[in-house]
């Protein structure tokens, strides 16, 4: 038989202060890529560079580093 206790499930959620930091570069990086916008195309773009902005700045950490 389980016990109400055994039934229990524990979820651990860390601080989110990463999250304040990934919505500040979010902005910031919307910012940046919407100011060079011309076309509608680009600020499609730009959208989406903005959601992925730490994709974008590991690749080029990465490959900056291997010109090294």
């Amino acid at each position: 038989m389980i016990t109400e206790e055994q039934q229990k499930t524990v979820v651990v959620r860390p601080a989110g202060g990463l999250d304040a930091v990934y919505g500040i570069g979010l902005v910031g990086a919307w910012v940046f890529y919407f100011r060079r916008a011309t076309s509608m195309r680009q600020r499609v773009q730009a959208f989406f560079k903005g959601l992925f902005w730490p994709g974008f700045l590991v690749y080029d950490v990465l490959a900056f580093l291997e010109k090294e």
